[in-house]
This record gives structure tokens, sequence and C-alpha cells, in this order.
């Protein structure tokens, strides 16, 4: 294993673990010439599942690439690195069950969509304003609709307990 950090492929394993629900490898590795300590992650290679763009182009199944949507879409928003990574494990693992050989990226994009919106829902709007390819503030409503009528989020957004409702008609007395 080359170092990330000077590239030597003189290294040592320190730690090593399962991780991801027993579904890969994690080591800690020590470089034994500049001193310095990466971890590396080993995974079943599984046959390489092909993603169907939306131009017919076929390209191989690259997890990095979901994990980097979702970060992109969580933002500045309280999700954690681990969070992210675990919701791009449960996507693979969906996709690795449910398809054999080939999926089209709007597949993988409602997949995505449909984990996200159990993490963060800001993620999961702004997620799908590029997936579903938003054009107004219309598309914007439609998708955030079904958000507003969950139990949990009409509690989230009530006033609590022991709070006045400020009433605009209030305001000028």
């Amino acid at each position: 294993m080359f170092c990330p950090h000077c590239a030597s492929d003189n290294d040592r394993v320190l730690d090593s673990r399962t991780c991801d629900d027993g579904r890969a490898i994690r080591r800690r590795r020590f470089c034994n010439s500049c001193q310095k300590r990466f971890t590396t992650y080993e995974r079943v290679e599984f046959f390489q599942m092909q993603v169907v763009k939306k131009d017919h182009v076929r390209e191989p199944f690259q997890r990095e690439k979901i994990e980097q949507g979702v970060k992109r879409a969580c933002w500045k928003r309280p999700v954690s690195t681990d969070q992210i990574r675990e919701l791009a494990d449960r996507v693979e693992a969906d996709v690795q069950r449910k398809y054999d050989l080939e999926i089209s990226s709007s597949q993988i994009g409602r997949i995505v969509m449909h984990h996200l919106a159990t993490l963060d829902q800001v993620a999961y709007v702004r997620f799908a304003s590029v997936y579903r390819e938003f054009k107004d503030v219309e598309d914007f409503v439609a998708e955030l609709a079904p958000l507003m009528n969950t139990p949990d989020t009409a509690e989230s957004t009530a006033a609590p307990e022991g709070l006045k409702q400020c009433n605009p008609e209030h305001l000028s007395d």
C-alpha cells in the first residue's frame, strides 16, 4: 500500500477491525518512511456493476460519486462524514442486493433520496433539486409538500409548549 503522504510502499498495519456491519475491514497503517499514519479500507469486490446514464452511456458503478453528491447536499448541515459514509454503504448495499449487472443513474438517485429523506430533510431537498432538475419555485414547493405533511415534521414546526404563537395582528398594539 502506498503512503498517501510520501508515496512510499514501506508501511505496517497497526490495527485491523471490521466496519460497515462486517462488509469492510478498516486497517490503521504506519508509514516507516515518513512516520505518518493513515487508514485504508478493504471491501469485497463484486462484479463491476454498470451505471446507465441519461445519455445511455455506461460507466462502472462508483460509490465515491454517491458520497460526493451527498456531501454537496449536506454542505453546512449537521451531518457527519461518518453518517455520509453510512448512507453510501446503505445505497451500495441496496444496489448490490436489488440489481445484477446494470442500474440506471435515475434509480440510484431515487435510492439516495430515499435514504437522505430520513437523514436530513434540507439535504434531501437540495439533492432532489439537482436530481429532478427543478426549473422553478413550484418544483420546490411540490417536493416540500409531502415533507410538510409528515407527523414528525408537524411536531418540529409547532411552537414549543409554553410559548405564545406570534400573531401579526397584535404587533400594532
